[in-house]
């Protein structure tokens, strides 16, 4: 059986790590393009071109985007959790709704 009270708990308890979260992967995003300019302006290339494609190549760089789809896949998890708590307090409504119209049918 579903309990109201834990569904509304758990989302009260993850509300704060998914709007952590969701910062986390926001910064990550804003940085993302100051990281490839830093990283342009050490290559020692000529062209854009060639800067930027050192700026891609580097370790930093696919680390950082690396830890772009962590951050988003930590996200998401935590979206789908609150999701789910918010899908299991909605069928207990129903079945709450629809236990009361069975009793005024049987009455």
């Amino acid at each position: 059986m579903i309990d109201p009270n834990e569904c509304i708990e758990f989302i009260w308890e993850n509300v704060t790590l998914f709007a952590k979260a969701k910062g986390e992967l926001a910064q990550l995003e804003a940085f993302k393009s100051s990281l490839k300019a830093l990283k342009m302006q050490q290559s020692t290339q000529t062209s854009i071109a060639a800067k930027e494609m050192d700026a891609y190549a580097s370790d930093e760089y696919q680390t950082h985007c690396k830890g772009i789809g962590e951050a988003t896949e930590n996200v998401e998890l935590l979206k789908w959790k609150l999701e789910c708590a918010k899908m299991r307090w909605e069928t207990w409504r129903t079945e709450q709704a629809n236990a009361r119209q069975v009793d005024k049918m049987l009455k």
